[in-house]
């Protein structure tokens, strides 16, 4: 076995043929075109054309000269046959009676079709795995064969499977020390000794802080989002993910390290190197960040939408639902009375409410319009009234949280967001219970719309104008509001943040653009690629239209 990463019998299929080719393997890559047969002709012997033939198609097969050039399945020596008009097609074996011939005939093809032996590409291949191992961190085996793509579409001869398998082995694990060393070489001492404190259990506790701050988030309450935001402030408060990293580390590794950091035990990570544990705790403890924050949106999201809106939409609708008989009995006292208003004429004021009277008495008439008036909501508001009434009755539960939130999470806004978030950031101060009055000149009164002006400004017997609990609410809803649109977001989180913020620009994208290009094997200029694709394209069509196919190497 040549390396650890590929199997027997994977070694054994490189290069070579690994069983008889399918019918349509035959005909695409053991088809010979009129170049293949001008070549073909040139040879002498009846042995020699169907031996230059089948190296030819055998090096497009599997992307190399066979040591034996005659080791091939029996399919393949007839179908060569049947082309070049040959019945019998053991005269082969005399193709190997001179030694020198299939050399000979190797050296006329790799010129004739452009070969490349891999020597002449190994500085270029290692450019290439190196860029592709730096960008993905993909494994041995993926990065082999995907070399293997590599060399074949570039039209090189394969080398020996240990050596490229060596090969690999040997820049994908350079890429990988360098990632750990970069990552590393950006930590100051104290940062480093804070990190490798994380593996540790501190005295009277049962876990490192590691393992504390990888577990999960609790239900959703008023209560847990202040302990989330406590955790959050814990975890943020090491900096790391502010800390400007090397732009030419790809955010794909990262990930891939914290994913592991992720899972791994203390244990597991105190028995690596220093540069590969710190590595991966530095890129553990920045996803744990933002982890942190997006477990104290989602839980604030969920507080909203489902404990506070959602069930005060409940009781509302519930509450309209009691109401309706008692609605239905007073709108129809009302109606009644309207109905002998309508019908009576030239009838002086006391004989109107005589006959009123005669059909509802004026006590259960007055009865009716207070519960209709209090039922039934001012011709100016809205449908939500009702339910934003409840809502500013639930201060409690978001009180505690809202005095640290924005403290905690650092928010940016774009112009349709920036009045909320202003706004928000105020609440701590107004939520302060040294202040006992507040009024219009304490809030942004742009954002008091709707059925909130009523909630929100009445006078109070403290002498204040504006209700806090109110206004704190109608804040509240319109910062949740813009922050599902992400007019609101949290840059250290990862789903709420600013999308535009993940584009590479400026210094990120040109240190990212030279491996990306060598990995994705792109140019620079787009113009050129186009302008190759279009001559495929248009060759492609001549062959179509002249009815005779084009041999591939690949």
């Amino acid at each position: 076995m040549p390396v650890e990463f590929l199997s027997d019998g994977e070694a054994a299929a490189y290069g070579r043929f690994s069983g008889a080719p399918s019918q349509a393997e035959l005909e695409r890559f053991f088809y010979l075109d009129d170049a293949d047969r001008a070549l073909i002709a040139e040879r002498r012997g009846t042995h020699a054309r169907p031996g230059f033939a089948l190296q030819l198609t055998t090096a497009r097969y599997v992307g190399r000269f066979l040591t034996d050039p005659l080791d091939v399945p029996d399919e393949v020596l007839v179908h060569l046959g049947e082309q070049l008009g040959i019945e019998d097609v053991s005269q082969i074996n005399q193709y190997t009676e001179r030694r020198s011939t299939p050399f000979e005939h190797q050296d006329v093809i790799r010129k004739a079709y452009e070969l490349k032996e891999f020597s002449q590409a190994e500085a270029d291949f290692i450019v290439w795995a190196g860029a592709r191992a730096w960008n993905t961190g993909d494994g041995k085996k993926t990065i082999f064969y995907d070399g293997v793509t590599w060399l074949r579409t570039n039209k090189v001869l394969l080398p020996g499977v240990t050596t490229l398998a060596r090969l690999v082995a040997r820049v994908r694990d350079e890429a990988t020390d360098r990632l750990y060393d970069t990552l590393r070489g950006v930590l100051s001492p104290r940062q480093r000794v804070i990190l490798e404190m994380l593996l540790e259990v501190p005295e009277g506790r049962r876990a490192s802080d590691l393992e504390r701050w990888r577990k999960g988030p609790a239900a959703p309450s008023g209560r847990n989002l202040e302990k989330a935001l406590e955790l959050a402030a814990e975890i943020l408060g090491v900096g790391l993910g502010a800390m400007p990293l090397p732009p030419e580390v790809p955010h794909r590794r990262m990930v891939d390290l914290a994913r592991y950091g992720t899972q791994a035990t203390a244990t597991a990570l105190r028995r690596h190197g220093p540069s590969r544990q710190l590595a991966t705790l530095l890129a553990t403890v920045i996803y744990l960040e933002g982890k942190a924050v997006d477990d104290c949106l989602e839980m604030l999201d969920l507080l909203v939408t489902t404990e506070l809106v959602g069930k005060a939409e409940t009781a509302t609708d519930k509450e309209r639902v009691r109401q309706h008989p008692k609605l239905a009995k007073h709108s129809a006292t009302l109606a009644a009375a309207v109905e002998t208003l309508l019908e009576v004429t030239d009838l002086r004021l006391d004989q109107v409410w005589e006959a009123i009277d005669a059909i509802v008495p004026r006590r259960e008439l007055r009865e009716a319009v207070a519960a209709v008036t209090e039922m039934v909501p001012p011709s100016d508001a809205d449908a939500d009234g009702e339910m934003r009434a409840l809502l500013a009755s639930r201060i409690a539960t978001v009180s505690g949280f809202l005095k640290t939130l924005t403290t905690v999470i650092e928010f940016g806004a774009n112009a349709e967001g920036t009045r909320a978030l202003a706004a928000m950031k105020q609440l701590p101060r107004l939520l302060d219970g040294r202040k006992k009055k507040v009024t219009e000149a304490d809030i942004d009164p742009e954002l008091v719309t709707g059925s909130w002006k009523r909630l929100v400004f009445k006078s109070l017997p403290n002498g204040s104008t504006v209700d806090k609990n109110a206004y704190t609410m109608c804040v509240l809803t319109q910062f949740h509001r813009h922050l599902k649109r992400r007019d609101v977001y949290a840059e250290a989180s990862a789903r709420w943040r600013d999308p535009r913020g993940q584009l590479l620009d400026g210094a990120k994208w040109e240190a990212a653009k030279g491996p990306a290009l060598v990995d994705l094997q792109l140019p620079e200029d787009p113009g050129r690629l186009l302008a190759e694709h279009a001559l495929v394209l248009h060759l492609a069509l001549n062959d179509v239209a002249a009815g005779q196919g084009r041999t591939v190497w690949m």
